[in-house]
């Protein structure tokens, strides 16, 4: 090994509160700097770490809430495909809470651990129970746009923040390193519990449907009828630490009216211009763009 190999592995030993190879009492622990963004200190440990990408907002309904105000619904997908798996590992600090670290794999079949900052919480959802969910695992936000494509403003910030983290659906099984089965099933409802693991496999994504609890912006403050952003954003807060936290923001253009209607199919040709390409798209390049103001609970 190199010196400079040595000092990469004493320096994570620091900061991510692991034992140094030469042994010895672990050190104090203290939030860690991202390894994996430093392509000489991940080779040197061999570090098989996590890329969160977020789907453009799909499944686009219309809705109200329970108090009338009108929303616009999507489905989100937050898709694993880095080289190692997303996992978090919680442990219990209050009745509703948990504080969790990273858990990154290595190439000598290793796991070394990170305080991130992440933390878990037990979330309520109705007509299902309470479940142990990752806290900020995901935005969602609305953003006016100029003719050009550019953001003028945030509009709105929709209400769901907290995910289980979990293989759900197997959408990339050729990656490298994607398990066949599930490795990290649905999220615990034990509220006794005083640890849980969550994550999502290389290969794996955790979805969400339109109608699931919370999957809306409102649309009760524009101030003009125009085209506008609707963007998710995986792991804001980077409680997560990635090979690429570029790739974690994605959004659909849709029309919508200054009294909150959404009309599908009127911004061809209008692009997010903050983002690349191939992560904006418009509402009829995603499945899903429908009408109609239901009652879906």
């Amino acid at each position: 090994m190199t010196r400079r190999g040595a000092l990469a592995i004493a320096a994570v030993a620091a900061v991510a509160g692991v034992a140094p190879v030469s042994g010895g009492a672990a050190p104090e622990e203290r939030r860690a700097a991202n390894d994996c963004l430093d392509e000489a200190v991940r080779d040197e440990l061999g570090l098989r770490c996590p890329d969160l990408r977020m789907r453009p907002p799909f499944g686009l309904d219309r809705d109200r809430t329970a108090g009338g105000v009108k929303i616009l619904r999507a489905a989100n997908s937050i898709d694993s495909i880095g080289d190692g798996p997303a996992e978090l590992k919680g442990k219990r600090t209050g009745k509703l809470s948990m504080e969790a670290k990273q858990r990154i794999s290595t190439e000598r079949k290793r796991r070394l651990s990170y305080r991130t900052g992440a933390k878990l919480a037990f979330k309520s959802v109705p007509g299902q129970g309470r479940y142990w969910k990752f806290r900020d695992a995901a935005r969602f936000e609305l953003w006016e746009l100029d003719r050009d494509g550019d953001r003028v403003r945030r509009v709105e910030t929709g209400p769901k923040q907290v995910y289980c983290l979990r293989d759900l659906e197997h959408t990339n099984p050729k990656l490298q390193g994607s398990p066949d089965r599930r490795v990290f099933p649905s999220c615990s409802q034990d509220p006794g519990r005083g640890a849980v693991t969550l994550g999502t496999s290389v290969g794996w994504s955790d979805v969400y449907p339109a109608t699931y609890h919370q999957n809306w912006i409102e649309l009760d403050h524009l101030r003009a009828g125009g085209c506008y952003a609707y963007v998710h954003i995986a792991d804001p807060r980077n409680g997560i630490f990635e090979l690429d936290e570029d790739n974690n923001e994605a959004s659909t253009v849709v029309y919508l009216t200054r009294g909150g209607n959404y009309k599908p199919g009127r911004c061809g040709g209008v692009h997010d211009e903050t983002l690349a390409p191939a992560q904006t798209a418009g509402d009829t390049q995603v499945p899903g763009s429908s009408g109609g103001y239901g009652r879906k609970g």
